[in-house]
């Protein structure tokens, strides 16, 4: 096989962990793009269906995402421990608010569950294994679409050594529930790529 059909085959998305997680080469760079599903974080309540149900989407990648009924305490947790060519990559979690569908060809956002997220902002924060952090928080106040909730940035300094990264996303403050949210999954570019509309939460 040449280098050429190495490239083109890594280039589409390579699925591991059951399906879970997937990398691919980013064309135009050849750097490393990961996603993780919903089903690769660790998320409280996930387990009870009176707070999140799995809900099968076209919308996503990985052809479905978790969505937040309603629940106090909220938060998403999740790790990577991967070798990282050498450069610098951003995280982002990919959100919506609104459970989204299609009716007679078109597609409709229902807002019905929307709840809790104008009360307090919602947290997000990163650590690597080397001793980079990052901690940011904005509001989820914009129903109806898809968009990358960006985290912060990480070096990777070397292609030989694996750099391990811990991310969550919490919104913690129990004098209110929260819903309505879909969580599909976490997303790590190449910095300066961003194929999707982004919003950058404030430090």
């Amino acid at each position: 096989m040449g280098k050429k059909d190495i490239f083109a085959r890594l280039a589409r998305p390579v699925p591991f962990d059951d399906g879970k997680r997937e990398f691919w080469l980013e064309k135009s760079k050849g750097s490393i793009c990961m996603a993780l599903s919903s089903k690769a974080l660790v998320i409280t309540g996930i387990d009870d269906r009176r707070y999140w149900v799995q809900m099968p989407t076209t919308e996503s990648r990985f052809h479905s995402v978790a969505f937040l009924q309603q629940i106090w305490w909220f938060e998403v947790v999740g790790e990577v421990d991967f070798c990282f060519p050498a450069g610098t990559y951003s995280l982002y979690f990919r959100l919506h608010l609104g459970k989204s569908s299609t009716r007679f060809g078109r597609r409709i956002c229902s807002s019905d569950q929307i709840h809790g997220w104008d009360k307090k902002p919602v947290r997000f924060q990163f650590s690597t294994s080397d001793g980079q952090h990052t901690l940011s928080q904005c509001y989820l106040d914009e129903p109806g679409s898809w968009i990358l909730y960006h985290v912060g940035d990480f070096v990777a300094s070397s292609s030989e050594q694996p750099i391990k990264l811990k991310f969550s996303l919490a919104q913690i403050d129990c004098t209110h529930t929260k819903g309505g949210l879909c969580v599909d999954s976490v997303l790590i570019y190449p910095k300066g790529l961003e194929p999707e509309r982004m919003i950058r939460a404030q430090k």
